[in-house]
């Protein structure tokens, strides 16, 4: 793979900026430029500034960099990376550009000026540099004429979504010139150090996310309109229930700005003329008004949505396109919509809301029958084949399914035998097509490739473990309902939640001890992974909230000595356990990640001992192993282990959770040896790797006997300073006790400072004082509340 150490971002606006912010994250170095400025601001002139002076020539660019640090959410995953990014300006730095191995352009969407910049960096590029642009648009092959011969075979479109650390989608368009191995280079760089999703698409209008994105959203409107049906309303069948984000339509148009919308939906109206859907791209006029009035969305504070006090209580009111004025929003419930609360799997959901037949189930219909038929008719033109459109439309839009596995979810032939029964042109391709995704006999995954008429194999990167695919090709060695046992080849095996959210209940912690002794007496190691939205967001509140209800404390105490035996059985395995956390893992699946020989965490990783939100403890041996953290530390650095004990103690009592996956080094969750990988679909494979090179010289660990305890001294500082926060109302009393009662646990107990204690003893008050707080209604009122709104409570 070819080597991308220093990067050069041209422009220093919100993309630009961000894009240098991610870039800093994966460790590149990054050289931003933007425009010398027209005149001098009044501080400048009083500080005796002139246009000749650096920090005036470079005030945009600097001005870039400093407003990345206010942003939300953080462009960076730990601050300090700004240090990486060097500014400048577009007149006096052009020759760093020499030392550059690739630059992007991310200036102004219009083509005088990005042909203008192009012209003015060619001399100046090293002969073996990536030139890019970050165009979300514009023709690669018109820029591409304005460049040299050989600069064109290194020319391309990296087309980045906002905001780049988030978003996993990048689209690549080659010119008619570009170098494959150029392309090749590049998507290898993007998906492992950027962590990107890659789909190659085509030199036309808005590529292919927008391009489907925006038609999904202006023939929402459209059918909106005909059924008389409110903004809101639409936004409740076009989110979650219909397998699309919870930003549905309306709140993602206000997310991206009304006049940017406009601007995309324009694009494809005046360059697509043969386009048979181009009049759905014409801008309503209700649209029209609302930009003229300023009304363009979060970024002007009101949009599709509108936040006021209304007697010192904020309301959310909906633009009410009939009449032009806000409204209150009325929480509309169609039936269809109540009918897949339950149900995650977003194929089953979609399938049971199109075959509903309230108002709300129709306009989905009508909706997607649209987009999908839309889809369809843009293979070859906008991307070669399905996978690359589905893809595009997960990662960019946040769309659970694609398209084409919406059609597979159903069913192709009654897609088509209801769309041809409503009147509507079916595509001819899609006639005669059972389904566009299925797997061979070997679990291999193929897709229907519509320009060939067969199937072929979904391409797979080169290390990648697919679990799905795994589980296909007959490598499960043991399952329940709720988790698996693969074999991920090399003597590695792989434990696999698959629960509602991955929450861990009874039986996850049964199949944990075969787990490990499976790995244990055929095999090398075990990775702790799955592939669900998230990790794990810990046990199973509802079933903790019905044994409190039915006062069933002894059994409560038997899960959490089940849990703390699971955890301990992945600490003291014979065979080295890696943790491969991604996205949430909270409460019960942070504990499960702390006693793992090691940890390799996605970059996107949010972690933390949130127990205190919900009137509990961690008692999976997490409070446990913070305390023993400390401890270690502290005899690593021969001082007391106050400081320590503080800072562990401050993030259980606070629910700290990582921000991203660096953070949790600071945090004392990662240490050192354990690793943070960007591109997810290699997170399992990375994982395996580890436990791999730790099963070299493996040496199992015993369980701790003498552990020097911080004692009763520090367990009463922090009491002191838990007090003097209630005295000054910055937690209330039922916290105070809370925290008193995990300030005693995580210090040991009452004994004196130095007290030789086991970790059997921790684990014995983690135990005791879960059960103690179930028993506390305060503590019942904040899981209640939990399960229905799904926010913390605090009484």
């Amino acid at each position: 793979m070819r080597q991308i150490n220093r990067v050069a971002v041209l422009g220093a606006g919100v993309m630009g900026a961000t894009i240098a912010a991610h870039l800093a994250n994966a460790g590149v170095d990054v050289l931003m430029l933007d425009i010398v400025p027209k005149e001098l601001t009044k501080q400048e002139t009083e500080k005796g500034l002139t246009m000749e002076s650096p920090a005036v020539r470079n005030r945009i660019a600097q001005n870039g960099l400093q407003g990345l640090m206010k942003m939300k959410p953080a462009p960076f995953f730990l601050p300090e990376y700004a240090g990486l990014i060097q500014v400048g300006n577009l007149e006096d730095d052009l020759a760093k550009l020499t030392s550059c191995d690739w630059v992007i352009e991310v200036v102004v969407e219009y083509m005088p000026i990005k042909l203008s910049l192009l012209e003015k960096i060619t001399p100046y590029l090293s002969p073996t540099a990536i030139l890019t642009t970050n165009t979300s648009g514009l023709s690669v092959n018109e820029m591409a004429a304005a460049l040299p011969g050989d600069l064109r075979r290194r020319f391309l479109v990296t087309h980045f979504f906002n905001p780049p650390r988030y978003m996993r989608l990048m689209e690549i368009v080659p010119c008619r010139e570009t170098d494959p191995a150029v392309i090749q280079d590049m998507a290898d760089f993007l998906s492992s150090r950027l962590g990107k999703g890659i789909v190659y698409a085509k030199d036309t209008v808005n590529f292919i996310a927008n391009r489907i994105g925006v038609y999904a959203i202006y023939k929402g409107i459209q059918h909106m309109m005909e059924l008389g049906m409110t903004v809101e309303e639409v936004d409740s069948m076009a989110g979650p229930v219909t397998a699309r984000p919870k930003s549905a339509a309306f709140r993602t148009a206000d997310l991206v700005g009304l006049d940017t919308l406009a601007h995309v939906g324009s694009n494809s109206y005046n360059l697509l003329p043969d386009d048979e859907e181009r009049d759905v791209f014409k801008l309503p006029d209700f649209m029209a008004k609302m930009i003229e009035k300023g009304l363009l969305g979060n970024k002007t504070k009101k949009g599709f949505y509108a936040k006021e006090m209304v007697d010192g209580k904020r309301q959310i009111l909906y633009f009410d396109y009939q009449t032009g004025e806000y409204k209150p929003i009325a929480k509309p419930k169609f039936p269809s919509a109540q009918l897949v609360k339950q149900v995650d799997d977003p194929g089953q959901k979609i399938k049971m809301v199109l075959g509903a037949s309230d108002k709300g189930a129709e306009f989905a219909w009508k909706s997607i029958r649209d987009t999908l038929i839309y889809t369809v008719n843009r293979i070859p033109e906008i991307a070669d084949d399905v996978v690359n459109v589905d893809n595009a439309m997960k990662w960019g839009f946040n769309w659970e399914i694609g398209p084409f596995e919406m059609l597979d979810a159903i069913g192709v032939p009654a897609f088509v035998k209801r769309a041809e029964k409503d009147g509507v042109a079916v595509p001819a391709s899609l006639k005669g097509v059972e389904v566009f995704y299925r797997f061979d006999e070997s679990g291999r995954k193929e897709f229907y490739d519509l320009q060939k008429g067969s199937y072929v194999p979904v391409p797979v990167k080169e290390r990648q473990i697919n679990l799905e695919i795994l589980k296909k090709a007959g490598k499960v060695v043991e399952k329940n309902a709720n988790c698996s046992i693969l074999d991920l080849g090399d003597g590695v095996f792989g434990f696999e939640f698959h629960s509602k959210m991955n929450a861990i209940s009874g039986d996850i912690l049964a199949m944990t001890h075969k787990a490990v002794k499976r790995a244990e007496d055929e095999g090398v190691g075990l990775v702790l992974g799955n592939r669900g939205a998230n990790f794990s967001v810990g046990a199973n509140l509802m079933m903790l909230a019905v044994a409190i209800a039915e006062g069933a404390y002894d059994d409560i105490h038997m899960v959490i000595r089940s849990f703390q035996k699971a955890t301990m059985a992945v600490k003291y395995a014979k065979v080295p356990v890696v943790a491969a956390p991604f996205n949430m893992a909270l409460g019960g699946g942070c504990e499960f990640c702390l006693h793992a020989d090691a940890i390799n965490a996605y970059a996107e990783t949010y972690m933390g001992l949130v127990e205190m939100g919900v009137g509990l403890l961690p008692a999976g041996g997490g409070t446990k192993e913070m305390c023993l953290r400390a401890v270690e530390l502290a005899k690593q650095y021969g001082t007391d282990p106050q400081p320590f004990i503080f800072k562990n103690f401050q993030q259980i009592g606070t629910a700290k959770v990582s921000m991203s996956a660096a953070e949790l080094f600071d945090m004392g969750y990662m240490r050192r040896g354990d690793s943070i990988t960007m591109d997810i679909d290699q997170l399992i494979a990375d994982a395996k790797q580890k436990v791999l090179a730790l099963a070299v010289n493996y040496r199992p660990k015993r369980p701790l006997e003498n552990i020097p305890a911080p004692g009763r001294g520090i367990a009463a500082s922090i009491k002191s300073q838990l007090w003097n926060m209630k005295m000054g109302n910055f937690i209330t009393e039922y916290e105070y006790e809370m925290g008193s009662l995990i300030g005693q646990i995580i210090c040991g107990g009452d004994v004196a400072a130095g007290t030789l204690i086991s970790e059997e003893y921790l684990l014995q008050l983690e135990r005791e004082g879960f059960v103690k707080l179930c028993g506390n209604k305060k503590t019942v009122e904040r899981i209640q509340h939990m399960l229905k709104t799904g926010k913390p409570l605090r009484n």
